[in-house]
């Protein structure tokens, strides 16, 4: 299954870093990536696979704001496809 994970916060070092870590612990593939930093805020969005990782992507989504709560920022997680119908014009 596929995913977009976002993470927005104020820019620190190692906000990728250690989100990337994790997707990797876990088998969670990362498609793509795009990071911008605005006036001191940090803004990622990632296209994640899923597909070979044990951790059921409820457990995900948690596990993902956990660790956006131990490094300050906030990282959602979200089916491509609800993301997809969320954001049609």
């Amino acid at each position: 299954m596929k995913g977009i994970i976002t993470v927005l916060g104020k820019d620190q070092v190692g906000i990728i870093a250690k989100t990337c870590t994790y997707l990797a612990a876990e088998h969670v593939n990362v498609l793509d990536i795009s990071q911008t930093i605005t006036q001191g805020n940090f803004h990622m969005i990632m296209i994640v696979d899923t597909a070979a990782s044990t951790i059921k992507f409820e457990a995900l989504i948690e596990a993902l704001e956990k660790l956006g709560q131990e490094i300050g920022v906030i990282i959602t997680l979200q089916n491509e496809a609800i993301f997809n119908a969320m954001h049609r014009i």
